[in-house]
């Protein structure tokens, strides 16, 4: 059995560590700086005051600011708890005061990895999943920004020209935005013309510049009124069409790299060969579970990781209430559903399934929840066994 337990409050510029006894006795509470020389010497008190026995470590994050903790005691040698910072904070209420410290925090980290058996350790991923994750989390925050320049787009459209902010899908047509970082008003979209303006997209690469032009130029001629926001709302409307551009050109970018990247993971090949799950997918399922199926031991695990194993929620008589996990990885949920949609165009057993579950009177979300639990199984099972997905032989039985 350990000798002491070592909490540590993780933050971005310091953390705070208490080492306590198995008696819950604090022997050691010092705020450091996120800095390696400070941190190896912490680690070489807690060691000191161990005395050759086992010490084992918990913080309250994983990643960000505890990077070069997690780093610097797995090159030492030590073992490192997670317990999730919501958690630490409803068992603060057991302890007693008000008040909230990290030093209160850091002892509450490590009194709960003295009593819980529960906790998970922290691994670390492989070199390939912790690039695609640092990847496909830069690639959500530019989709989000990407989202939000449309919304903003459109919103300024509104302002002065509505018929043409209605008549493109803009988060899908290229075309619309070339058009639109060069010509914004109706009276510049009339003075060019129907064959002009097609010409003039066509010369730069963009499909389907007729229907394009055709739109633009029957948008235009629907509004003769100029209204006052139109000067600064046509200069602003070609600003954000061309930050878009620009958008899509990083996301392009990104798409390549991290493709290029999860094809040379071990497990690619198996991921991509099960239907939903192309390279972009598959690099986020990497990147949200290590890139290994070592932290689950079983299906049930990764299902509830992900979010997708409901929880009971039973008291009294009542028995049989079932619910959504409170705590689970938000993304790898994503992944999952995202997946098993894809998965309903070109996979038969998922269509067959997710008919079948409609036809019991679930709801689209919960026929496709269903249907990315069972889907977790098989993918699982995959990955133990290093073996590709073979699509089953949809009998008329199980098709009823």
């Amino acid at each position: 059995m350990p000798k002491l337990w070592a909490g540590i409050d993780a933050g971005k510029h310091e953390h705070h560590c208490v080492v306590i006894d198995d008696a819950g006795k604090k022997l050691l509470s010092e705020r450091v700086e996120n800095d390696e020389a400070t941190l190896l010497e912490l680690i070489a008190t807690a060691v000191d005051l161990a005395a050759g026995e086992q010490i084992i470590c918990a913080t309250d994050l994983n990643a960000g600011g505890a990077a070069l903790l997690i780093s610097l005691l797995a090159d030492n040698g030590q073992q490192l708890l997670y317990i999730p910072g919501r958690i630490i904070h409803h068992a603060s209420a057991t302890y007693p005061g008000d008040g909230k410290t990290d030093a209160k925090d850091a002892a509450i980290i490590a009194d709960q990895a003295r009593m819980r058996r529960d906790s998970q350790p922290v691994r670390n991923g492989d070199q390939i999943s912790v690039d695609l994750q640092l990847l496909t989390s830069y690639r959500t925050d530019v989709m989000c920004g990407r989202v939000r320049v449309i919304n903003r787009l459109r919103a300024v459209m509104l302002e002065y020209f509505p018929a043409l902010e209605r008549a493109f899908d803009y988060s899908k047509n290229k075309a619309a935005l070339v058009m639109l970082s060069q010509y914004q008003t109706p009276e510049a979209l009339r003075r060019i013309g129907r064959n002009r303006r097609q010409a003039w997209l066509k010369a730069r690469g963009c499909r389907n510049s007729a229907a394009v032009a055709s739109k633009a130029i029957d948008a235009a001629q629907a509004q003769h009124t100029t209204l006052a926001t139109q000067a600064m709302g046509a200069v602003l409307v070609g600003r954000l069409a061309s930050q878009l551009q620009a958008i899509d050109l990083t996301l392009t970018e990104l798409d390549n790299q991290i493709a290029d990247l999860f094809q040379h993971h071990g497990d690619a090949e198996i991921i991509v060969s099960m239907p939903g799950f192309g390279p972009l997918l598959g690099a986020t399922f990497l990147a949200t579970t290590g890139g290994t199926m070592d932290a689950f031991d079983s299906a049930d695990r990764l299902a509830t990781v992900a979010g997708l194993a409901p929880a009971p929620l039973d008291s009294g008589r009542i028995s049989g209430n079932i619910h959504r996990p409170r705590r689970f990885n938000r993304r790898l949920l994503r992944t999952c559903n995202l997946a098993a949609l894809s998965s309903l165009k070109n996979s038969p057993a998922s269509r067959t399934f997710y008919d079948r579950k409609r036809r019991e009177g679930k709801s689209h979300k919960q026929a496709l929840l269903t249907l990315a639990r069972r889907r977790i199984n098989v993918l699982w099972a995959m990955l133990r066994d290093h073996k590709p997905y073979l699509e089953p032989v949809v009998t008329l039985l199980n098709a009823a």
